[in-house]
């Protein structure tokens, strides 16, 4: 909460472009971590200007259930699950948190994807390859020495102590 507060109004901003509105997904508790945010960044926003929202759900966890916060020592309060705007409030909540769960996956993916032998410098996807098939994996790789990992196609001797060092290390 505190880094994308931070990453989205840290920096200054055009007043046309400030929100009417922040939903905090969360109760109290983040909305008052929301609120020290906006206190450190010291913005000079018009106090009225945005109205911060905290959306908790309720204690089943089930929809139409939520409870809205307008201040973090206030009490809270519900709107009936058939208004219009807690459905709107629902659908914005459930969108940031398809989002969340999409970077999150991605990033995830990107991980998986990503071999530790192309972190060393000289090494790219198609010299990782010819590694792992010349050593019969990274296990064979990690046995190797130098001079083994020299022989490999396309790597010369600097690249080789450069692998053996990242690999032992």
């Amino acid at each position: 909460m505190n880094q994308v507060l931070r990453r989205r109004y840290g920096k200054a901003i055009d007043d046309s472009k400030i929100p009417d509105v922040i939903l905090i997904d969360g109760g109290k508790g983040q909305l008052a971590q929301a609120k020290n945010v906006f206190a450190e960044l010291d913005v000079s926003w018009d106090k009225n200007h945005p109205l911060l929202l905290g959306v908790a759900k309720g204690a089943d966890r089930k929809a139409g259930l939520e409870t809205l916060f307008f201040e973090p020592e206030g009490e809270g309060f519900s709107l009936p699950p058939d208004s219009p705007a807690l459905h709107v409030i629902q659908h914005i909540r459930d969108e940031s948190h398809d989002h969340a769960i999409g970077g999150h996956r991605k990033k995830r993916a990107k991980v998986k994807n990503t071999s530790s032998l192309e972190t060393i410098e000289g090494v790219g996807p198609k010299r990782r390859q010819m590694l792992l098939k010349y050593m019969g994996g990274l296990q064979g790789l990690r046995n190797a020495s130098v001079e083994e990992i020299a022989k490999v196609p396309g790597i010369s001797q600097g690249l080789a102590e450069k692998i053996f060092w990242s690999l032992k290390h």
